[in-house]
């Protein structure tokens, strides 16, 4: 008889690293798509999955952005740039492409599966799925930019404080969730409610649990190696107040690390409030930036 297999082994989920690829769809010309491809197993929740957008034409390896999207960590879709382009054509990510990156859209536990660091962790797990495939896929993820909108641009800062990557795009994302609270127009915002965004995060009140709301804050683990930052931020954001933004440029610029922070002059929380002309310049301005941090010299500074 057969030797009797390890039951926890034989039952395990494969390897995500060494799974077959989907075949690419091409949703646009010149650009394929590897949509839904595994790159985490957790247990007790779906299969972590990531799209890859992809140039057909490539020359060398290509640089990669790795996109986490918004939705307060409880919500959202890794389908979509944030909700201000999700009728544009091209699709965002497709033109992302077409400028020569990997675009690598990823899923994460949201707050009802875990609590932070989860999505961090899975943040870093999509990136080592990255690396372990980069030959096959014909990436050199040591060109590595993180961008994320929201609750994304949060999960993307403490990526790029935390794992070493070419640079990072914040849009209008939470920074400090210790100061969060006082920052929002009078009545707001209750630091002691359990049941708001960043307390579902964390698994507490911001009130009750300060070390791990202050833990789970972008500017708490700022420091002088971080890689350059391009922060974008509404100047009329009553979600996430501007001073959010402010708060991680300073802390970046006491480090002495590189950031490039821009106010966003009239626009609300998710490029609300902005012509398609100016959501433009915001998409064009961060893809100008992702391209000087792949290309050599870190960006100027904007001070």
């Amino acid at each position: 008889m057969p030797p009797t297999p390890d039951l926890a082994a034989f039952l395990a989920p494969p390897a995500p690293e060494r799974l077959p690829l989907p075949p690419a769809a091409h949703p646009e010309p010149g650009v394929r798509l590897l949509r839904g491809v595994p790159y985490a197993y957790r247990a007790g929740v779906r299969p972590l999955e990531l799209d890859l957008w992809l140039p057909e034409d490539t020359h060398g390896p290509l640089p990669v952005i790795l996109y986490l999207h918004g939705g307060g960590w409880r919500a959202g879709t890794r389908t979509e740039l944030g909700p201000r382009f999700r009728d544009w054509s091209p699709d965002p990510f497709a033109r992302l492409a077409r400028a020569g990156f990997a675009v690598a859209s990823a899923d994460y536990r949201l707050s009802g599966e875990a609590v932070h660091p989860a999505q961090l962790d899975d943040a870093t797990a999509a990136l080592d799925w990255l690396r372990a495939r980069a030959d096959e896929l014909g990436l050199d993820t040591r060109r590595t930019v993180a961008w994320g909108e929201s609750a994304g641009a949060h999960l993307a800062a403490l990526l790029a404080l935390t794992t070493p990557v070419a640079g990072c795009v914040a849009w209008y994302g939470p920074t400090d969730l210790t100061t969060l609270p006082g920052q929002c127009a009078p009545g707001a915002y209750d630091a002691g409610d359990a049941t708001t965004r960043e307390a579902l995060l964390i698994g507490a009140a911001l009130a009750d649990a300060p070390d791990l709301a202050r833990a789970a804050s972008p500017v708490a683990h700022v420091h002088a190696d971080a890689p350059p930052f391009l922060v974008l931020h509404g100047t009329e954001d009553t979600l996430i107040p501007l001073a959010q933004g402010e708060q991680l440029a300073a802390a970046l610029r006491r480090a002495g690390a590189r950031v490039d922070f821009r106010p966003v002059p009239g626009a609300g929380h998710g490029w609300a409030g902005l012509t398609d002309d100016e959501a433009e310049r915001c998409l064009t301005a961060s893809v100008d930036f992702a391209r000087a941090c792949v290309a050599g010299p870190p960006p100027s500074v904007h001070p």
